[in-house]
């Protein structure tokens, strides 16, 4: 019998990972309930150096579903602009942001779960209950359930990071206008390669978060240098004195 080397032998093919797509089964099995509004909320931007968390809160019409909802992640740029404008002319919707000085007072948590609250707070009609992507519950005046990857289980939920991510992209872009050399448009406030060596060239914004690790070392670095400027200037306007003195 003739073996095949080990190495020549064909690799077996894992399976293909089936990925199913958001639901909207709890939000039907609350309605059946005579539970409703039911309003899902996620949040954009826990994780960039620069700009605000934006939360947002959807209510979906379970008559008028947009179709291809998915967790915003997912789904390329042009379909998240196209669903974007899709729910906003079928839900009910919401949106907050928490600034760089409350994400550096509060810290990233806290202010991303304020955020939440805010945009739930701000929907048109009080929802009888809240869906909330993560770990974390937020404070509502109603039921609140924690979803942990409910950005790619619960409908709601997904058009609610869709909501919160083509908002913030935005933003983004027109903080990149403001603010040229960054590279805003491009990632978003993320801590890319790009976006490190622009901090340590130009310094941070006032749309950084100053306690985010890079930024505060690209702030003490570009301080640092601004002193020992102001150092150098006053020992040659001393040395002109001198200098004009002895003249």
């Amino acid at each position: 019998m003739i073996r095949v080397p080990a190495k020549d032998q064909p690799k077996p093919r894992k399976p293909a990972v089936i990925v199913k797509p958001p639901s909207f089964k709890r939000e039907r099995a609350l309605l059946k309930q005579g539970v409703w509004p039911v309003a899902g909320c996620d949040e954009a931007g826990r994780g960039p150096l620069a700009g605000p968390v934006v939360a947002a809160a959807v209510v979906l019409d379970p008559k008028r579903i947009p179709k291809g909802l998915d967790d915003s992640k997912r789904l390329t740029e042009a379909k998240r602009e196209e669903l974007f404008e899709e729910i906003c002319a079928t839900a009910s919707f919401a949106v907050a942001f928490a600034a760089p000085a409350r994400i550096d007072r509060d810290n990233i948590l806290r202010a991303s779960l304020w955020a939440l609250a805010r945009a739930v707070h701000a929907l048109p009609d009080r929802p009888q209950h809240v869906l909330v992507d993560g770990r974390d519950k937020i404070e509502a005046a109603c039921n609140c359930e924690a979803v942990i990857g409910g950005d790619g289980l619960v409908l709601s939920i997904a058009a609610a990071s869709i909501i919160a991510k083509v908002t913030r992209d935005r933003l983004m872009c027109r903080l990149a206008q403001e603010c040229p050399g960054y590279g805003f448009e491009v990632h978003k406030g993320y801590g890319v390669p790009g976006h490190l060596a622009a901090l340590g060239r130009l310094g941070p914004t006032v749309h950084h978060r100053r306690l985010f690790a890079p930024v505060a070392a690209a702030r003490e670095k570009h301080e640092a240098m601004a002193r020992a400027g102001a150092m150098l200037a006053e020992t040659s306007l001393e040395t002109v004195e001198i200098a004009a003195a002895a003249g």
